[in-house]
């Protein structure tokens, strides 16, 4: 499926990411919260880490969001300007804090992960269409956006279900469901998600989290609660990802589906913080260049392993070139791969020792 978005319209980018964008403090060495001595600041979001990752890989990104006119709102925007996104329709509040957290330096799948939010009444958590810049919003071949946003607020959700909802040219609309069920206020979570969901071209959801929001086991199931996205991408983690996508542009939801599963690759996993929003820019990037099924998938697992092999939510990309010869691999050597800390470097580091004489 390649993008139809509004390609007439003024300064249009590859693709516009919303959401809340925070400050993380990383803590130094491992250990509970409370032992922890000292963190270092860094920069996390998962609609702000997709346009971070899409940036550095080479496309023109938007993030619009808001921030507050504290110290924390400024390191934001210049953090993530720096990865080459454009930055100009975010807001800032004198009223409202920059939201910010901290994590532990375990993974999140572990019972000693621990993450502490400081981000009620945040100035992202007051988004709404009077506030933000919605002719940026349209302004993209893509909209990216979360669930993480649908939850700060009924604000917030009235903005998600106005983007969702049906529009003549609107942009394609890729929606990563990100079920966070402690930022819900009540029970409607799950609900509310999948009414998004079903508004969205392109779904990203993880077959873990379809089963606790949705008591859905199974790509096929969740395929037949979601017939509605073009595309809808089912990851199970460190097994792989399954796209299903109707066969015509166009085609009615009945339309039988193409359905293809790619194996997760081999990692020497740092932390797994990051790694979805990453899968999410690699199928997003080979979407945008009308790579087949397969490619996007693996794309999507090349970006994640960026991610995996790293502390923060941040990693260097590989780039295009290296992206591209891994992912035509054929099925044994994409198998057999394995790959750890400094690998979307190795290329770069190795051609500039052979240039140096």
């Amino acid at each position: 499926m390649t993008p139809n978005g509004p390609v007439d319209a003024p300064d249009v980018v590859d693709v516009v990411a919303l959401g809340e964008s925070m400050v993380t403090f990383l803590p130094t060495r491992p250990g509970r919260l409370a032992d922890v001595p000292s963190f270092e600041r860094g920069i996390g979001g998962a609609e702000s880490n997709v346009a971070c990752v899409l940036a550095a890989a080479g496309h023109t990104v938007r993030w619009v969001g808001r921030v507050g006119t504290d110290g924390f709102g400024d390191h934001l925007v210049e953090a993530i300007a720096a990865y080459g996104v454009d930055t100009s329709a975010v807001r800032r509040d004198p009223a409202r804090p920059t939201g910010i957290y901290f994590r532990t330096a375990g993974d999140r799948a572990s019972d000693a992960h621990e993450v502490a939010y400081y981000r009620a009444g945040s100035a992202a958590s007051a988004m709404n269409r009077d506030n933000v810049d919605m002719g940026a919003l349209r302004s993209g071949r893509v909209l990216h956006l979360s669930g993480i946003t649908a939850a700060l607020s009924e604000d917030c959700l009235g903005l998600m279900r106005e983007l969702t909802a049906p529009r003549a040219r609107r942009p394609l609309v890729s929606f990563d469901v990100n079920h966070r069920a402690g930022l819900w206020r009540d029970a409607d979570g799950p609900r509310v998600l999948l009414d998004l969901a079903r508004g969205a071209d392109i779904v990203f959801v993880g077959d873990d989290e379809a089963r606790a929001a949705w008591g859905l086991r199974g790509a096929r199931a969740i395929r037949d609660a979601l017939p509605e996205p073009a595309v809808l991408v089912v990851k199970r983690g460190g097994d792989g990802a399954t796209v299903f996508e109707r066969a015509t542009a166009g085609a009615a939801q009945d339309a039988p589906d193409t359905t293809t599963f790619v194996r997760a690759l081999r990692v020497d996993v740092m932390a797994a913080v990051g790694a979805g929003d990453a899968f999410a820019a690699g199928f997003l990037s080979a979407t945008l260049r009308a790579l087949p099924a397969r490619d996007r998938l693996r794309h999507g697992h090349l970006m994640a392993a960026a991610a995996l092999t790293v502390h923060g939510d941040l990693a260097v990309p590989p780039s295009r070139d290296h992206a591209d010869r891994l992912a035509a691999l054929d099925d044994d050597a994409w198998e057999t791969l394995r790959l750890g800390p400094g690998w979307t470097e190795a290329v770069t580091r190795a051609q500039e020792e052979v240039r140096t004489p």
